[in-house]
């Protein structure tokens, strides 16, 4: 990880298009500016990881509802 250190003002910059400043510092909160094309998406990571698990949990139900038909027909194909 690279670690910066900014101070009110100050930006720094990401790739061709992405520029990130320092708006404000108030206590342990830093208030951040992003200016981004429109293509690249800009998520918090507390919400991608939300997102995520919601889709991993969503993922699991298919593959659990997939595996008791499985055994549902394994089990009547044998009898």
């Amino acid at each position: 990880m690279l670690v910066l250190t900014r101070r009110t003002g100050e930006a720094f910059v990401i790739g061709e298009g992405i520029r990130v400043v320092v708006l404000a510092v108030e206590g342990e909160r830093v208030k951040l500016g992003i200016e981004a094309p429109r293509e690249v998406p800009v998520v918090r990571s507390e919400l991608l990881a939300v997102v995520e698990a919601a889709n991993r949990q969503a993922a699991g139900t298919r593959t659990q509802v997939l595996e008791r038909l499985k055994r549902v027909f394994t089990s009547t194909s044998r009898s």
